[in-house]
């Protein structure tokens, strides 16, 4: 048994009860089959079960009332996924059904067809916006150099609870999330989260969970992650430095985050075709934001643009969570 296992919490026996008699019935047993596969909408799922949404909503109902499985809004959707605590009980029982029984089999290859229409759906999006990114990025170094001076930067000491603020396409998920127990994404865009919901499917990153918030008010607890992530968001807003203390409330001492984001220049183009509100950042702006939300151990690395080109520096910030931090709100 992991350690995993040997760490959850234990249900009451009426608890316990109550959550079989929920799993005692075959569409809800559907449910759970399909919400182990990652989250779902009612939309979604009244597709893959060929049932109506008053029906698919009762079944619901029962599930979250037995705590077997969670609901989070998104604008004006919700999405359904099972609780981490129902995981073990879940795959007990499901165990002992056949995985070849033809209406999971069925219920498997509708969910397929729902996640490519997904994927297609935000793959049209991402096309729209495409161009406006490739301008941007042709100005610093490449992706990849950026990507593994991230990964360097996070070093080889495990990750076990990640969270990433203002996802967007869910790239620091699929980067950094494969390792980690538990990975979340924070958007504010509907759009932006479809299109990582995209992405992680397509990995078949189902740990990795994405919840639509503002990153001055992350919806998540306090000192709950290793690591927090703020990759080239910074520029985007009025109150950087708020950003960054929420990111640092968010972080167990010890925790480190990781501030990616552009140094000063002088391209003012991005601010009128490209809504940044900062021309980039100082090593003394970065470090202040972290001093002020409790943090230390700074340390800051240049990544510098293509030879010859006036571009962008983007700079990677580190810093790490101090034990003071567990007194903070």
């Amino acid at each position: 048994m992991s350690l995993y296992h040997l760490q959850m919490e234990r249900r009451s026996l009426a608890d316990t009860v109550d959550a079989l008699r929920a799993l005692g019935e075959p569409s809800r047993l559907r449910i759970v089959a399909v919400l182990r596969h990652g989250e779902l909408t009612v939309t979604d799922l009244t597709e893959v079960l060929g049932q109506s949404q008053p029906r698919v909503s009762r079944h619901l109902r029962v599930l979250l009332d037995a705590g077997l499985i969670t609901k989070h809004r998104e604008g004006s959707w919700s999405f359904f996924q099972v609780i981490d605590e129902a995981t073990e009980l879940l795959a007990d029982v499901l165990a002992h059904v056949d995985v070849d029984d033809a209406e999971l089999v069925h219920d498997r290859a509708r969910l397929d067809d729902v996640r490519s229409r997904r994927s297609a759906a935000a793959e049209e999006y991402f096309e729209q916006i495409a161009s406006s990114w490739d301008e941007e990025r042709a100005l610093h170094a490449s992706v990849q150099a950026v990507e593994a001076a991230i990964v360097a930067a996070v070093g080889e000491q495990p990750i076990d609870r990640l969270v990433d603020l203002g996802t967007g396409t869910g790239r620091m998920l699929q980067l950094l999330g494969a390792g980690t127990s538990r990975a979340l994404g924070v958007d504010a865009s509907h759009s932006m989260l479809s299109i990582a919901r995209a992405n992680l499917d397509a990995e078949s990153l189902r740990h990795c969970e994405l919840r639509q918030g503002d990153v001055y008010r992350p919806p998540l607890d306090a000192r709950a992650f290793d690591v927090a992530i703020v990759h080239q968001v910074l520029h985007y807003l009025e109150e950087p430095e708020r950003a960054v203390a929420e990111a640092a409330r968010l972080l167990a001492p010890g925790g480190r985050l990781l501030v990616v984001d552009f140094a000063p220049h002088r391209h003012e183009f991005l601010r009128d075709e490209h809504a940044h509100r900062r021309l980039g950042f100082s090593h003394e702006q970065l470090s202040g934001f972290a001093l002020a939300a409790g943090l230390a151990d700074i340390e800051l690395t240049d990544l510098a643009p293509p030879a010859g080109a006036d571009g962008l520096t983007v700079t990677i910030c580190v810093a790490t969570a101090v034990e003071r931090l567990e007194g903070a709100a």
